[in-house]
């Protein structure tokens, strides 16, 4: 009897060896990844000015500042005289998004007496007529009643016209007023940096 029960206890663990072996063989699985990458490129933007809508450069500083060609009456202002200086802005040729650029103003530094004060401004979008004979107009995108003062500053668009194509030129017409007698000193010799502010889209 007792023989009999040894026989049975070990076919029962042989079984259970059987039934251990098997349950490993049930955990084993396939595996297997799947990557994914991007890869990001940052654009370009860079505003670049010019006078004469011909020759562009890029003038990021105020004392690298494009010297504009005002009528040659800005040499010898009388009191009420206006002279007028083209200006054009446009995205250069490694641009690659559109953008705005909104005027800053500008700051006026007095050589000589204090006429800074005594001159008036106002920035055209020129959409027609010719801005140096005094006959540009369009819409008007800064005023200032003293060269350091500065109201209505409007924001145009940049065209950047994709990399490898320079973009749609902005033409400004820059028109600048000598004050009233007994404001404009004579001999008075005054400087003016405009800035303007260009953002990406």
């Amino acid at each position: 009897m007792s023989q009999k029960k040894n026989t049975k206890g070990r076919a029962l663990l042989a079984g259970g060896l059987v039934l251990g072996v098997g349950a490993a063989v049930t955990l084993a699985a396939w595996t297997d990844s799947e990557f994914a990458e991007g890869l990001f490129t940052a654009g370009s933007f860079n505003l670049e000015g010019s006078d004469d809508g011909v020759a562009y450069a890029e003038h990021d500083t105020a004392g690298g500042a494009l010297q504009l060609s005002f009528s040659g009456l800005v040499d010898n202002l009388t009191p009420g005289d206006t002279a007028y200086a083209a200006h054009w802005l446009r995205l250069d040729a490694a641009s690659t998004t559109d953008g705005t650029v909104t005027p800053a103003g500008a700051v006026a530094t007095d050589v000589t007496g204090t006429n800074a004060d005594a001159v008036s401004y106002t920035i055209t979008e020129v959409t027609g007529g010719d801005c140096e004979a005094g006959t540009a107009t369009g819409p008007v995108v800064a005023t200032g009643a003293t060269l350091n003062d500065q109201t209505g500053a409007t924001a145009l668009d940049l065209v950047s016209n994709g990399a490898g194509t320079a973009g749609t030129a902005v033409p400004l017409c820059f028109e600048v007023t000598a004050g009233a007698e007994g404001e404009f000193e004579q001999g008075g010799e005054t400087s003016a940096v405009w800035q303007f502010t260009a953002e990406s889209e």
